[in-house]
């Protein structure tokens, strides 16, 4: 009987040997529903030729390995692995981290942290150990602390680590916006900036629809004083996840989206602008060696640029709220 590597070898006849790793390789680090949204997005959506997975539960490991495999037929051909072990991630252009402990009943933010550094302390090395030169995507929550701290176990540049931070929530209050106005997500413009979670800073100054600011039609949108309540935009924003989490359990389908749409812009060097938690050290005055999330220019390298964007006084007041919070945690973590 002849074997299948005598069968290849009488079916084909090789020319050079073959180059085992792509410049377009991700590793996904946590294969729960936001990891495997994300995998999901990037096999479907033809982003990434070669994807590595990595978990600590072997059996559902290989079984999301094995169902994304039994699709390739009906899509762009990629190459599936998965393992325990990080060598998998060898070679990875990106490395997208959604792996991290749940909160406990009770369980304080800081102690959570806490027991999350302690997961990253082995992680983050070994992925840096075999993809030296990857940009460090990290998902896992609270993410503009954890970002802060692979930066700091890494030792990469900062312009390779940082975080999902708010562009989700700039995606959310977007299509919120234009639930409002019947138009579409893709014509309403706006950022969400700062903290992921509920010091984040909704920049109504400069939210736009074809260029014209909403604040020059209506001066007081977004205020307390607004008649018709622009204000709960934000908070609807606030409160997503945690509404969308107590209607289904979790949330997945978005962020992986948002993951695959952020992998892509680093894969073809789109320079792109997207709010992502990055070192916010003297911007907006703030002088806290923080990670939070601020219009940044995304490319090939990582984040190439960070906007200089415009605030007025009161959104400036409170991105630096927003960082002094996240301040006071930072300090309280032991790396």
């Amino acid at each position: 009987m002849m074997s299948s590597s005598s069968l290849a070898a009488a079916l084909l006849s090789s020319v050079v040997e073959e180059h085992h790793h792509s410049s377009a390789k991700v590793t996904v680090v946590g294969t729960g529903q936001v990891g495997m949204a994300a995998a999901f997005a990037m096999v479907t959506q033809g982003i990434v030729s070669e994807l590595a997975l990595i978990d600590m539960v072997e059996t559902k490991l290989r079984g999301e390995m094995m169902d994304l495999q039994h699709g390739q037929a009906f899509l762009r051909t990629v190459k599936v692995q998965a393992s325990t072990d990080y060598a998998v991630s060898k070679g990875s252009k990106i490395c997208v981290v959604t792996a991290g402990a749940r909160q406990n009943e009770g369980e304080s933010r800081l102690a959570l942290v806490q027991r999350n550094v302690e997961i990253f302390r082995t992680m983050i090395p070994q992925l840096v150990k075999y993809s030296p030169d990857t940009i460090l995507v990290i998902v896992s929550n609270p993410v503009d602390i954890l970002t802060y701290v692979a930066w700091k176990l890494s030792g990469l540049p900062r312009n390779r680590v940082f975080g999902s931070g708010t562009m989700l929530d700039s995606s959310r209050f977007r299509f919120l916006i234009s639930e409002r106005l019947n138009i579409a997500p893709q014509s309403c413009h706006g950022y969400i900036i700062g903290e992921h979670g509920d010091s984040s800073v909704a920049v109504w100054s400069s939210v736009n629809v074809a260029g014209t600011r909403l604040a020059d039609i209506k001066s007081n949108i977004g205020k307390p004083d607004d008649p018709e309540n622009w204000e709960q935009v934000h908070r609807d924003v606030v409160s997503s996840a945690y509404e969308i989490i107590k209607l289904k359990g979790y949330t997945s389908w978005a962020i992986g989206i948002m993951v695959s749409t952020l992998c892509n812009a680093i894969m073809k060097n789109q320079r792109m602008i997207y709010t992502l938690s990055t070192l916010a050290q003297g911007f907006h005055g703030i002088t806290e060696e923080v990670f939070l999330s601020l219009p940044v220019v995304i490319g090939e390298g990582g984040i190439t640029s960070i906007l200089n964007q415009n605030l007025s006084a009161d959104e400036a007041r409170k991105i630096s709220e927003s960082a002094k919070t996240l301040h006071q945690v930072v300090i309280g973590v032991k790396i």
